[in-house]
């Protein structure tokens, strides 16, 4: 396996590396090499962590929340005379 040395990181980005440490649980060595493989699709499908945002609603709510905002897309013709 390949080490590899970065230097210069700045200070705002070592505290987010971190805190993602910390949150995973994981050594920063598994920290920044679980990043680098999500950020550059090796090992898995490539991440921006919205992929938990998204589709994140069932067809019934959704269904729902179309209907609810179909009104916000009707134009009121008396408001653009």
């Amino acid at each position: 396996m390949k080490a590899i040395t970065v230097r210069n990181i700045p200070p705002d980005l070592a505290e987010a590396i971190d805190s993602e440490k910390l949150r995973r649980g994981h050594s920063l060595n598994r920290t920044v090499i679980d990043l680098l493989g999500q950020a550059l699709g090796v090992g898995g499908p490539r991440s921006n962590g919205l992929a938990r945002l998204a589709g994140g609603l069932s067809r019934e709510r959704a269904r729902a929340l179309e209907e609810a905002m179909a009104p916000l897309g009707e134009i009121d013709e008396e408001m653009w005379r």
